[in-house]
């Protein structure tokens, strides 16, 4: 991966169009929770590639290079978000794919839904994506306490949904 990146570092399209496609899973899972759109998800993963490719060189730690890229993306993603939210008023209904998926990636996602943004996007850092409270931090740039805070509400958010399932059925 490190040779990877300092190839990058030299403009190096196919070093980088491989670190992208090493990430791009990854990137899709975090601009998805935050957009829900695939449309707008492709625009802000377009636009953090193109912004990575320019900035590669700022790049300081090659360790940190996911870490930067989802950075990035989180800051394409909210800057997407924002320009919908001023033109377009809230839809009612949300677009779903006609994918089958098991039954825990639905139920997965629809909890996720339930959720405001930045506890999505802590939830989906921590446990799907596996970074640690201090990265996502930094990813974030909010403090580490935070993070914490919005894990520990986040958690609840998801345990007051489940208990309420719960004594409907």
């Amino acid at each position: 991966m490190e040779i990877l990146i300092k190839r990058a570092k030299k403009y190096d399209k196919d070093a980088f169009v491989t670190l992208m496609q090493e990430h791009e899973k990854s990137m899709y899972k975090v601009a998805k929770a935050i957009l829900k759109n695939d449309a707008d998800v492709a625009d802000a993963m377009q636009e953090a590639m193109m912004t990575c490719w320019e900035k590669i060189k700022t790049l300081k730690k090659p360790e940190y290079f996911k870490t930067w890229l989802i950075r990035i993306l989180i800051r394409k993603c909210n800057d997407i978000y924002r320009q919908k939210k001023r033109f377009l008023p809230e839809m009612s209904c949300s677009e779903q794919l006609a994918v089958e998926e098991g039954f825990e990636a639905v139920e997965w996602k629809s909890l996720l839904e339930f959720l405001e943004e930045k506890y999505r996007t802590v939830i989906i850092l921590y446990y799907v994506e596996g970074f640690k409270v201090r990265e996502i931090a930094d990813i974030l740039e909010v403090s580490e306490s935070t993070v914490k805070a919005r894990m520990v509400t986040a958690r609840e958010k998801i345990g007051e949904i489940i208990t309420f399932e719960g004594s409907v059925c």
